[in-house]
């Protein structure tokens, strides 16, 4: 047996380990539970405890937990022992099923939105079945739903097993009307979230104050060499990172994380890892975990892990790519078109959906993926810009284009390759290429959602991707359910859709002052920053959506708003500390050390005859700039007493964005501008250059 299948899944309590350890009739009842969505039985809850406890101590945990998704957008968790007083004085290992359903985590110090004051403490986690348990630092881990004392969901896995749920019921409904499908009695989404980041020396980090506060950068020059030539993307990985993926490559195993692909990405020090599709809800933990090891298993290895989305101005930040697509429980991916998708009428009818879908709730998959931090990252020249538009490549776009034309498609052959060299092996060509542009777009059988920041949590997104697409399956069935001739119907159907919402299909150049403009002329929603994003969360059609379907409450929608708007502030208030932070006690304090060396400098040269140009030059330029750092502190320290005095969130947000952050950039300009005057021994943090290319 080689490596990798002996320790793959060894940390989790999954559906091998539950049939060899349950008895059979447990077993089947939880598979229903897991796989048909039916209650859970109380006995069946204690069986399981029981079998999860045995199984972990024998592989060491001492302590549980409750592993939740808090809206602090990181995991959390709160351990208790398995150990139960006895009556004669001494303890025993027990674990039951109360306490594997439900826990009880004080509720207060979470992000809550208003639906809770800080005294009301109580709040519960409940198992998600669905998801398996696994073992994590000598803990066995259960992944659980939050919600608070009222019933109100407090987390992000709440709500998106709600979307699953909600494009499972209306995507069944649209199924039963085909043939074939007499099978299918549910629906799920798969994801495969790519993941970037930055590897950086801790020795280096550790000398950076913003890197230790914010996750980025705040001040820093440009590097005399970045990714202008491209040599670091699919470049030879160093050992010393090579050893990082490799050990994290295990560890992710270990937790049954189909990790899969390495690589360096375009930025000096930045890379890639992607796994291998699962359930959407199983990847967003996983996903989580990843995130979470990254930063652990770097750590070993004396580096820091960087999943900021712009820890670096002047080369690209990091994102991760959200491959979504739809499958039946009996297997088959209806975003696959097949060989011949312009006779595949089923298939048409779901792209269309999601055309449809994404074209009527663009500002809500523009919402998913908002944050200060992606801000930076949207329309750089690196991301997709923030106007959400779809991709579909040459033959997609054709078929759809014949069908509104009302003219038969000339389906062509797959096209060899031709590439000039008799020893190569001939290869089809794509029927669609890679839009690095597009904020969604087709790859063959899945869409990939590329707007996400790397620090997200993927739940965000496929709340509001599974929600909008459901919503237009249930329109779909409305519409089919009674119809005489079904064929007639979904040729109409996939029509009028198509011709009512082509304007969100675009396949140019996404980076183009063009497309904005055209974009424009479409009626395409431009969201550029995070609150111009977060104002259209509570407009009625998106409330009125997502109540529907069951996946917020306007209660719970009103509290992420706050939450969303409060967090953007939070996160630009500590950065504008931050900067005042470090420029009153490293830079200021540098430029001013120096200015004095430069002075005395002259002033001894010039008693004894010596030209002293260079000292006075650089001591008026380092003097000038010290001058306009110290104008510019004081005007960004202005404006954060001001903005103390804008209570509501959303206005203080706006604000932030309006006052705050162009502030910051003036006082960095000027810093970073000073940081090319010092000598880099008067320099008080590490360079872009000693960052980007300290990991050898």
């Amino acid at each position: 047996m080689d490596k990798v299948t002996a320790i793959f899944g060894e940390n989790v309590f999954n559906e091998s380990t539950m049939k060899a350890r349950l008895p059979k009739e447990t077993y089947k009842q939880l598979m229903k539970t897991i796989e048909g969505g039916e209650k859970l039985d109380p006995s069946v809850a204690n069986v399981v405890a029981n079998a999860m406890k045995d199984w972990a101590i024998e592989k060491g945990a001492t302590h549980f937990t409750h592993w939740f998704q808090p809206l602090t957008g990181v995991t959390a968790e709160k351990h208790d022992a398995f150990i139960q007083p006895t009556k004669d004085g001494g303890i025993i290992m027990e674990f039951s099923g109360k306490e594997l359903v439900q826990g009880e985590p004080d509720a207060s110090s979470f992000p809550s939105g208003g639906i809770r004051a800080t005294f009301e403490a109580r709040g519960y986690t409940a198992w998600d079945p669905t998801s398996y348990a696994f073992i994590k630092d000598g803990t066995l881990c259960i992944p659980t739903a939050f919600c608070s004392y009222t019933g109100e969901a407090l987390d992000k896995k709440t709500p998106l097993l709600r979307s699953m749920e909600a494009i499972s019921k209306q995507a069944v409904r649209v199924l039963k009307l085909f043939e074939g499908n007499e099978a299918v009695t549910s629906v799920k989404t798969t994801v495969g979230p790519e993941q970037e980041y930055f590897l950086v020396d801790k020795e280096m980090y550790d000398k950076r104050p913003d890197l230790i506060y914010t996750g980025r950068t705040l001040f820093g020059a440009k590097a005399p060499k970045g990714q202008e030539l491209e040599d670091h993307y699919f470049g030879m990985i160093k050992p010393r990172v090579q050893a990082f993926m490799k050990d994290l490559n295990e560890e992710l195993w270990k937790l049954g994380i189909l990790a899969k692909t390495e690589h360096n990405e375009v930025a000096p020090a930045q890379h890639e890892l992607a796994p291998i599709f699962s359930t959407t809800n199983l990847a967003c933990d996983h996903n989580q975990l990843t995130m979470e090891l990254m930063r652990k298993v770097a750590s070993r290895h004396g580096m820091v892990c960087l999943l900021h989305e712009k820890p670096f101005a002047g080369v690209n930040g990091s994102g991760k790519h959200n491959n979504w697509s739809i499958s039946t429980n009996t297997g088959k991916n209806l975003l696959d078109p097949g060989a011949t998708p312009f006779e595949n009428a089923q298939f048409l009818l779901f792209l269309s959906a999601v055309i449809k879908a994404v074209d009527d709730y663009q500002d809500l998959l523009r919402i998913s993926v908002a944050s200060a931090g992606n801000d930076h990252r949207l329309g750089a020249n690196e991301a997709p810009p923030a106007i959400i538009s779809i991709f579909l490549g040459d033959e997609l776009t054709a078929i759809l284009d014949a069908l509104e034309a009302g003219v038969s498609y000339g389906s062509k052959d797959k096209e060899k390759m031709q590439i000039g060299v008799t020893v190569l092996p001939d290869f089809n060509k794509d029927t669609t290429d890679r839009n690095r542009t597009s904020p969604f777009a087709f790859t063959g059988n899945k869409f990939e959602f590329r707007s996400l920041g790397s620090n997200d949590s993927i739940a965000c997104c496929n709340i509001m991707l599974n929600t909008a697409v459901a919503e237009v399956l249930s329109q779909f069935a409305d519409q089919l359910e009674g119809a005489k001739d079904l064929n007639t119907a979904v040729h109409d159907l996939v029509l009028k859709t198509i011709k009512e919402h082509k304007r969100i299909i675009f396949n140019g150049n996404g980076y183009s002052d063009e497309w904005v403009k055209e974009a424009e002329k479409r009626g395409l929603m431009n969201l550029k920053t995070t609150p111009d994003a977060l104002a259209h969360l509570c407009d009625a059609k998106n409330a009125a959506v997502l109540k529907k379907h069951g996946v917020f409450s306007d209660v719970e929608l009103k509290s992420r708003y706050d939450i969303y708007n409060e967090n953007y502030v939070k996160i630009i208030n500590i950065e504008a500390l931050t900067m005042i932070d470090m420029t009153k006690k490293l830079y200021l304090p540098a430029a001013s050390k120096y200015g004095k060396e430069l002075a005395d400098s002259a002033a001894v040269k010039s008693s004894i005859g010596v030209e002293t140009t260079y000292e006075t030059e650089i001591a008026k330029s380092a003097g000038k700039l010290t001058s306009g750092i110290f104008a510019k502190l004081q005007s960004l320290e202005k404006e954060l007493i001001a903005a103390k005095d804008v209570a509501e969130a959303d206005k203080a947000a706006v604000f932030y964005k309006e006052k705050v952050i162009p502030a910051m950039n003036e006082l960095r300009a000027n810093v970073d501008e000073l940081e090319g005057v010092l000598p880099a021994s008067e320099w008080p943090v590490p360079s872009y250059g000693e960052l980007l290319y300290s990991v050898r």
